[in-house]
């Protein structure tokens, strides 16, 4: 019994945190995941209604849903966190084993970086590291992806480091 509340409870976390996302980025974004045209739950289309819904409200990184994750605001299935870092499963996984971690710093993507933040970035690939480590990635593999902008499908602005494994990659990846 305790596990099947356990895991309606993970459930409803999900669809909780799925919810936010979508409400956490712009109106237009929300409207997007309603649209029936089979263009508009492309994530390609979400990185540019992103894109301009940060261009046009002027959204900063305490804003996005990843920020709301960190305050604890809203749940996510955490697996890691420590003064500069927080890694936990994505709601939306695109491989057997897709984790997000993200810097608790505030900054919209790597091209915002400075060279004071050249500690942290170095911190949030070692995090990404132990992290596939801890989920036995390292005998088959794992890809870290960054995505920085609309052109590359950026969806969420706050700097994210995707961690994909458990299955074969393909190449190229775009």
């Amino acid at each position: 019994m305790a596990l099947l509340l356990r895991r309606t409870s993970f459930y409803a976390s999900r669809l909780f945190l799925t919810a936010a996302a979508a409400l956490s980025v712009a109106p237009r974004v929300l409207m997007a995941e309603f649209c029936t045209d089979g263009k508009c739950n492309d994530e390609v289309e979400k990185a540019k209604l992103a894109s301009e819904a940060a261009d046009k409200y002027q959204f900063q990184p305490q804003d996005t849903i990843f920020s709301k994750i960190i305050r604890k605001e809203i749940p996510a299935d955490i697996i890691y966190e420590d003064e500069k870092a927080i890694a936990f499963r994505d709601v939306n996984p695109v491989a057997p084993t897709h984790i997000l971690v993200i810097p608790r710093k505030p900054l919209t993507q790597l091209a915002a970086s400075t060279e004071e933040d050249i500690p942290l970035l170095g911190h949030l690939l070692w995090v990404a590291k132990n992290v596939a480590e801890k989920e036995n990635l390292n005998d088959s593999g794992y890809r870290i992806v960054i995505n920085n902008g609309r052109d590359a499908a950026q969806s969420v602005y706050h700097l994210h480091i995707h961690i994909l494994g458990g299955r074969q990659m393909s190449w190229p990846p775009g």
